[in-house]
């Protein structure tokens, strides 16, 4: 009897040494271009090729400007980097490969579900701590070193010690107004950010088998932040109905043989886990972080906790957290004002996201105070979104749709927050500088983030 993760894991082992590492067969690699770089000139140096560029999939997104993409990048440490990938790409023969201005260019956890690379069973790494995305469809995925990255283009291997195996059922359903994102930081919120620490995650129950592939995406996304080295659905027919048809999904007969074996994708009865959890969805409420890590967050109706509900070791770290919030403990953060909100990143930066910021804001105006930053995941959202009519309902609303990246999730690019302003952002780490220098991020779902956007505080989208 075997767990999803153990099936999985198992078919992929190419060798093993006993109390040691082992080396695993990596069936996508998804590159981007600030992981990248040193990796290939290790390469370089030892005389190496990418052993088979095929199963390499490379985007630019970290980097890149979401305005004005049709010219020259201006920051010359982003252009430097963006170069690189490109030249990159080209000497190593990666055909695979969506620069800037690609069609298929966008977050590289985005674009991988969408055009079919991802699918159930296999292995995926990405020189990204976000990689564990892709476990949505039921694949053992997750980030890796620059290393790391190396010997995968090197070998199409990498060396792993096992991980455990944690299973998290969510029971019941969630509630209106309540999103997956919501559901995720909740879970982080009762775990701690190093609650799941040496696991592969899988998540089970009710309330997950009802979530679309977009919600189970960015459930997945979010389980490094509680620690854990991935996180994973087994797929069922909304995972094979999502995949069926993208261009780079198995076809025909090559379907029909990957179906057969995809629904042997699940845990067997009886199977053990090192840790189950349990948690009630029914109980959740729409989530927001008030500290420095994604572990410090509350239902948005609640109050902060006060320093004697802290334990006494993570004390000096709260009262610090405090400090960069300028929030006070006790208090709430309901109804502050706010200056920035950020739809997007490989978290929340999916069609679903937009449907549902734009449903909310129809017929209501962006509050004057608000510097709203709507980045869709990739240029294949970007169309969904105009031919839904969804900018169009953005735009009445006040709103700008920005083009395809990272955006504001990460100050490495010219979307960055001001010190000292608060940012209601769906992206995925709230630490400090995280959004640029001094800058005081809120994590929230996409409801949170639209109501945030229209009333210029921090709201409870159902209240408005």
């Amino acid at each position: 009897m075997k767990t999803l993760f153990d099936k999985i894991w198992d078919a992929h082992v190419v060798s093993s040494v006993e109390n040691g590492p082992t080396q695993l067969y990596i069936d996508r690699h998804f590159c981007h271009e600030v992981t990248s770089p040193q990796a290939f000139n290790g390469l370089r140096a030892r005389g190496l090729k990418v052993f088979r560029p095929e199963k390499t999939t490379i985007t630019a997104d970290h980097n890149t400007p979401t305005i004005n993409q049709d010219q020259p990048v201006k920051d010359p440490v982003s252009k430097n980097q963006l170069d690189t990938l490109s030249k990159n790409a080209q000497e190593f023969g990666i055909n695979l490969f969506y620069p800037l201005g690609h069609k298929k260019n966008g977050v590289v956890h985005i674009i991988g579900p969408e055009n079919g690379f991802t699918q159930p069973g296999m292995t995926i790494v990405c020189g990204d701590s976000h990689t564990s995305t892709h476990g949505a469809f039921g694949s053992i995925a997750f980030g890796i070193g620059t290393s790391e990255v190396e010997m995968v283009l090197a070998s199409q291997c990498v060396l792993q010690t096992r991980p455990k195996t944690m299973r998290i059922t969510f029971n019941g359903k969630l509630k209106d107004g309540v999103t997956a994102k919501d559901l995720a930081l909740y879970m982080i919120s009762k775990l701690t950010t190093g609650g799941a620490t040496g696991y592969f995650v899988e998540y089970a129950g009710e309330a997950i088998r009802n979530m679309s592939m977009e919600e189970r995406m960015t459930l997945c996304n979010l389980s490094i932040e509680m620690g854990a080295r991935g996180g994973l659905i087994a797929p069922d027919e909304t995972t094979f109905e999502y995949v069926k048809g993208r261009e780079f999904a198995p076809k025909g007969e090559a379907w029909d043989k990957a179906l057969v074996y995809w629904k042997t994708l699940k845990t067997d009865e009886g199977a053990k886990f090192d840790k189950e959890l349990v948690f009630d969805a029914s109980e959740i409420e729409p989530m927001i972080t008030y500290g420095t890590n994604p572990g410090m967050g509350m239902g948005i109706n609640e109050s902060i906790p006060t320093l004697d509900q802290i334990d006494e070791a993570g004390r000096i770290s709260f009262q610090k957290s405090m400090g960069y919030m300028g929030f006070e403990p006790g208090e709430k953060v309901e109804g502050k004002q706010i200056d920035y909100v950020f739809l997007g990143s490989c978290t929340n930066g999916r069609i679903e996201d937009f449907r549902a910021f734009a449903n909310f804001v129809k017929g209501k105006k962006k509050a004057d105070n608000v510097v709203a930053w709507l980045v869709p995941g990739s240029h294949m959202v970007v169309d969904q979104i105009k031919a839904e009519g969804l900018d169009k309902i953005l735009t009445e609303a006040g709103f700008e749709l920005r083009q395809p990246g990272c955006s504001a999730c990460l100050a490495m690019n010219d979307d960055k927050v001001p010190a000292g302003k608060y940012a209601v952002s769906t992206s995925n780490r709230n630490f400090e500088g995280r959004q640029g220098p001094g800058a005081r991020t809120i994590l929230a779902g996409p409801l949170v983030a639209a109501a945030a956007a229209v009333t210029g505080r921090i709201t409870d989208p159902r209240a408005v």
